[in-house]
């Protein structure tokens, strides 16, 4: 089969504290989007694409992420891949 196997799809629930600044400025991004778009988005999901968006513009990371090395594919999913 050409198609390699799908990748993990199932999101992964991450928690963390944030200091009353930011989670003022959050609050503030939510605002801003809503005026934007004529639609609310909380910010718990707005933070996903927010911290995508980050990343993706990050190219000192994408250099670094680049020069890491990547988990080695399991045999059996090698040879599912060329089949």
């Amino acid at each position: 089969m050409k198609l390699a196997k799908l990748p993990d799809r199932n999101p992964v629930r991450i928690t963390f504290a944030a200091m009353p600044d930011l989670n003022a400025a959050l609050q503030d991004y939510a605002a801003a989007y809503q005026a934007a778009y004529g639609e609310a988005a909380s910010v718990p999901d707005l933070i996903p694409f927010m911290l995508e968006g980050y990343l993706e513009g990050d190219r000192e990371f994408a250099k670094a992420r680049k020069g890491v090395a990547q988990p080695a594919s399991p045999p059996a999913a090698k040879r599912e891949a060329r089949s």
